[in-house]
């Protein structure tokens, strides 16, 4: 830390001369009522009131599983803060018709760093913009046509990621060609009913919507935009973004640092629990080290872990219950994308059945036998008590009867042709 630099317990709090603000920053002020320094003073506290601003505010209009208003509520925050980080997760609503999920995705983008809400995205509207965006019905990324607009999704996530662009512009000798440069890094909030195809999925973290029967909060007209907690909130937010924070590069320099003494126990790598130039005590990343999370996964909850650090007391409880949270909803995820893929399998398994066979009946033992063949797979949970359910849930069963001791079927061969063409 610099001499002149000052900072309150867990690294909040930080002075900075106006120097080294941003060109970004210095816009906001142009037009900014408030005093920068007294909102550095202010910040954490302004942070914990907003966060718990956010938390009513969604308990009021949404009836969700209590686990997912902790993680909403740090997802908008963090997209005031989206720029500090190298990378920030989508949020994924997968709901069921009337569960909610337009007014969920209204409500987000509404307290959300510059939102907004689209039924379609393009790709210039994913790159020429700004801010956070809502696509709600969010079907059919995988279709043919829409090759660029996945590849920018698929990469917006992360920072860095430029998309160019050739414009004419007028000069003294005429028009000529430049290059265009536009950063497609930015959050994003995306809901369907039917799910999420594995690539875009990874970079999601996903929240399942059911439908509620909680009359006090389904039938209330949706005119968050107009109430004051809204709006103070929303200014309290836009204050804190110009403050500074414990997200920069410093604190993911710090985090390498021990994850490389942590595994390697090279000294040249040991994190200095007594070195007060350490923007976050080595408490912080073991609690976030405790999620046993890799790869991508661990990319995708740091921001949040970030935050939830940022505005915890001194006891650390919310980046615990955050921590305790995504472990739980990464590890669930595996073992849907687990079932997912094997259904897939089996919509390809079923559709390349020989046409003639749709309508003659067919043993569960005989189809899980030759399934198993299809996968070249000897796993002992494939087996017909599996397979009966499996056909049950994914609609492939036009008939059903008892034959000795086991069942047989007839086979819906058409639906699983069309089925498999959402997939490839």
């Amino acid at each position: 830390m610099q001499g002149g630099e000052s900072r309150s317990a867990g690294g909040v709090g930080m002075k900075r001369s106006k120097d080294e603000l941003t060109e970004e920053d210095f816009k906001k002020l142009k037009h900014s009522e408030h005093d920068l320094e007294k909102d550095e003073e202010n910040y954490k506290d302004n942070l914990l009131t907003a966060y718990k601003n956010i938390m009513d505010i969604l308990k009021e209009y949404l009836d969700l599983k209590e686990e997912y208003y902790n993680i909403i509520a740090l997802w908008i925050i963090g997209t005031y803060f989206h720029d500090k980080f190298p990378s920030y997760p989508y949020l994924f609503f997968n709901a069921m018709k009337g569960s909610g999920k337009s007014r969920t995705m209204n409500l987000i983008t509404t307290l959300s760093s510059g939102g907004q809400m689209l039924n379609a995205l393009t790709e210039a509207v994913l790159f020429r913009t700004k801010g956070t965006l809502g696509i709600d019905e969010f079907e059919g990324i995988s279709r043919k046509g829409n090759e660029t607009l996945r590849e920018l999704l698929n990469s917006a996530y992360k920072k860095g990621v430029k998309v160019k662009r050739m414009k004419q512009q007028k000069t003294e000798q005429g028009t000529e060609q430049v290059v265009e440069e536009f950063e497609v890094f930015r959050p994003l909030v995306l809901a369907n009913i039917w799910g999420m195809e594995s690539v875009l999925g990874d970079r999601c973290i996903q929240l399942i919507l059911e439908k509620s029967n909680k009359n006090v909060v389904v039938n209330l007209i949706e005119i968050f935009r107009e109430e004051n907690i809204v709006q103070e909130t929303i200014k309290l937010l836009n204050q804190c973004s110009l403050c500074r924070c414990s997200f920069s590069v410093e604190v993911y320099r710090e985090w390498n640092a021990y994850i490389k003494n942590n595994y390697t126990k090279d000294i040249n790598y040991i994190y200095n629990t007594n070195n007060t130039n350490n923007i976050l005590p080595l408490e912080v990343f073991k609690t976030i080290n405790l999620m046993d999370l890799n790869g991508r996964e661990l990319e995708l909850s740091l921001p949040l872990c970030l935050i939830a650090n940022e505005i915890s007391d001194e006891n650390q409880d919310l980046l615990k219950i955050t921590t305790l949270t995504l472990k739980t909803l990464f590890s669930s995820r595996k073992e849907d994308e687990l079932t997912d893929n094997i259904d897939v399998s089996l919509y390809d398994f079923i559709s390349q059945e020989v046409i003639s066979s749709a309508y003659k009946w067919d043993t569960v033992n005989d189809i899980t036998r030759r399934f198993k063949e299809f996968l070249d797979v000897t796993d002992e949970w494939v087996n017909s008590k599996w397979m009966g359910r499996a056909l049950k849930r994914l609609g492939l069963i036009r008939e059903k009867k008892r034959v000795g001791r086991g069942v047989a079927v007839i086979l819906d061969i058409e639906k699983a042709q069309e089925k498999i063409k959402m997939f490839k």
